[in-house]
C-alpha cells in the first residue's frame, strides 16, 4: 500500500470504519423497508449484537471469528421471539412498537451490572479490521442484489406495494415479514459486533431512540429502489459532519436541512433507480 494511502486511512479510520458499518445498517433498513414495513428496531438488533460480542470476547475469550458469526444468534433469537406479536402491526403502529421494545432493552443495560451500567463496556480489544467490514458490506449487498432479481424480490415489492392483494396472488405475507425481520437482525447485529471491535467501548444510548431514526434516515435520503441507494445515503449522511466540521455547532441543523430538502425533491432518493427483475 502506498505510503500517502496508509497516512490517509490512519487519519481517517474512524470515519472508514463508521462509512462500512453504517453502510451494514443501512442495508438491514432497507431490508425490512423492502416488504412495506417500518421496523425500527434495528438499533435494538445492533446493540444486541455489540453487548454479546463484548461478552463474549472479554468474558469467554472466544477468538474474533467465532465471535462474529455468533454475534448474530441473539438479535435473531429476539427477532423472532418479538416477530408473532409485532408483525401484525403495520405502519407508524410497528414503529411505535419497535422503539418500545429498543428503549426496554436500553433500560436492561443501564440496570444490569453485567452490561456495565450507565459506563458501559469498555477495554474491548479493536479486532474488526477495514477488509472484513467491507467484504461483509460488499457480500451483503450482493446477496440482496441478487434477491431482489428473484421470485422473493418479486414477492417482496409486491407485499410493498399492496399487501393484501399479494396475499390474494398465494405470497405468505407472514414468512416474508418474519424472514426480513431475522435478515435485519442478523445485519444489525453484525454491524453492532464490528463497531464494538473497532471502538473499544460501547453505552447503552448507542442505542436508543436517535440512533434508530438516524438509520432510517440513511435509507430516506439514498432510496430503496436498490440495495446501492441506502449505502450511498449512509455514506451520505457520515461523511457530512467531517464535512461541515468548520461550521461548528451548526453542523446538526445543515445535516437536517439536506435531508428535508432530499426528502421533499428527492422522494425516491438519491439513487432512484430500481433493479430489473428477472422474468419481469
Amino acid at each position: 500500500m502506498p505510503a500517502w494511502l496508509d497516512d490517509l486511512l490512519w487519519t481517517y479510520q474512524n470515519v472508514v470504519y463508521a462509512l462500512g458499518i453504517n453502510g451494514l445498517l443501512a442495508l438491514s433498513m432497507y431490508v425490512v423497508l423492502a416488504v412495506g414495513q417500518l421496523s425500527l428496531g434495528q438499533a435494538a438488533f445492533m446493540g444486541l449484537g455489540a453487548y454479546s460480542s463484548a461478552l463474549m470476547t472479554l468474558k469467554l475469550k472466544l477468538p474474533f471469528f467465532a465471535v462474529l458469526p455468533l454475534s448474530c444468534v441473539v438479535p435473531v433469537l429476539f427477532a423472532l421471539a418479538i416477530g408473532a406479536p409485532t408483525l401484525r402491526l403495520s405502519g407508524i403502529y410497528l414503529a411505535i412498537a419497535t422503539i418500545g421494545l429498543g428503549e426496554v432493552l436500553r433500560a436492561v443495560y443501564l440496570n444490569v451490572g453485567l452490561f456495565g451500567g450507565a459506563l458501559g463496556l469498555s477495554g474491548i480489544p479493536n479486532r474488526a479490521e477495514t477488509w472484513m467490514i467491507y467484504g461483509l458490506l460488499g457480500l451483503a449487498v450482493l446477496v440482496l442484489f441478487l434477491v431482489g432479481r428473484s421470485g422473493v424480490g418479486r414477492a417482496m415489492e409486491a407485499m410493498r406495494e399492496d399487501e393484501t392483494a399479494a396475499e390474494v396472488m398465494g405470497v405468505n405475507v407472514r414468512r416474508y415479514k418474519l424472514g426480513a425481520l431475522v435478515a435485519s437482525a442478523v445485519l444489525a447485529g453484525i454491524a453492532g459486533c464490528l463497531n464494538a471491535h473497532v471502538s473499544s467501548f460501547i453505552g447503552p444510548n448507542e442505542y436508543g431512540f436517535e440512533p434508530a431514526v438516524t438509520i432510517l434516515s440513511y435509507v430516506l435520503l439514498g432510496g430503496i429502489g436498490s440495495p446501492v441507494g441506502p449505502v450511498v445515503g449512509a455514506w451520505v449522511l457520515t461523511l457530512l459532519p467531517e464535512l461541515l466540521r468548520g461550521l461548528a455547532d451548526l453542523r446538526g441543523v445543515v445535516s437536517g436541512l439536506i435531508i428535508v430538502v432530499a426528502v421533499l425533491f428527492l422522494p425516491n432518493g438519491l439513487l432512484p433507480w430500481r433493479m430489473r427483475r428477472r422474468g419481469a
